[in-house]
């Protein structure tokens, strides 16, 4: 699941509250962590505070389970010398998003992530999110870089295109892996081949989400089903005003964080908030 960064009234991070989440993830069925992701506000936390982050992280887990870490730009420059750089040796992975807003071509995106694989300590996930970078990696491209190397093991998708979520599954050498990228395209994902989801959901409703991920690989589809139906509303809800703005919201209106984000980010409106506090009344948490 991809963690978000607590913080506190005063826009420090709140190792505390942090520390919660990932005990609350693990106790209740998570099979690894993602920090420094989107959901975490990566990109408003300083050099400083990401190393503390992951240090913490990993102290907290004490082995229970992986951790991921995101380390993307749209620098490729940036993201080698970042892996070569940050103390990474108590990680398992890394989580690095197509280059976001300067628009590569597939070449330059296969370019960028072949740079990545020849320098990376840790296997490398792929991102594809392109309602955020402004490009989609293709399939053709995803399937030339799973081909290309051992250390690339996976994709996050995304995209929520089908079609081309098939031909990577259909195409794939065998030790690479599918991974929905969406809480609500975890359950057909997993249903043609895909191995899980990198959550936002969880951090708030832990149980329900590692309970449908579980129910889906291991081939029960009705179950699956009938709780990804009863989960919709909420996840749909924790995007009306963006992420992780509502998964923080929900985090507060349970007691668990204070209801704090760093600008450009803002709280959700009281209207949103409202729908998510009264989801969470009635779905378990663990």
């Amino acid at each position: 699941m991809a963690l978000i960064t607590p913080f506190k009234a005063d826009l420090s991070v709140d190792f505390d509250g942090l520390g919660r989440i990932v005990d609350n993830q693990i106790n209740n069925g998570m099979d690894y962590l993602v920090v420094l992701g989107t959901t975490a506000e990566t990109a408003t936390l300083t050099t400083d505070e990401k190393q503390q982050v992951i240090d913490f992280v990993c102290r907290q887990v004490k082995g229970r389970v992986p951790v991921v870490v995101g380390i993307g730009s749209n620098n490729t420059q940036t993201v080698t010398h970042n892996l070569l750089s940050m103390d990474l040796s108590k990680a398992d992975a890394v989580l690095s998003v197509v280059p976001y807003y300067s628009k590569p071509t597939q070449e330059g995106i296969y370019q960028h992530y072949k740079a990545i694989a020849e320098v990376s300590p840790l296997p490398v996930i792929l991102y594809n999110v392109p309602g955020r970078t402004g490009v989609s990696m293709s399939a053709g491209t995803t399937l030339r870089l799973a081909h290309l190397s051992d250390k690339i093991i996976a994709t996050k998708e995304a995209s929520g295109n089908f079609n081309e979520i098939t031909k990577i599954l259909r195409d794939k050498p065998d030790h690479f892996n599918v991974i929905s990228g969406d809480d609500s395209l975890a359950l057909p994902i997993i249903a043609i081949g895909g191995v899980g989801v990198i959550s936002v959901a969880a951090n708030a409703i832990p149980k329900s989400i590692a309970d449908l991920t579980h129910l889906a690989l291991d081939g029960d589809l009705k179950k699956a089903a009938q709780l990804h139906l009863r989960l919709q509303t909420f996840c749909d809800a924790l995007f009306i005003d963006g992420n992780p703005a509502g998964v923080k919201a929900a985090l507060h209106s349970a007691g668990i964080i204070e209801n704090v984000l760093r600008l450009p980010l803002v709280p959700v409106n009281e209207a949103t908030y409202k729908i998510l506090a009264e989801e969470m009344k009635t779905i378990p948490k663990g």
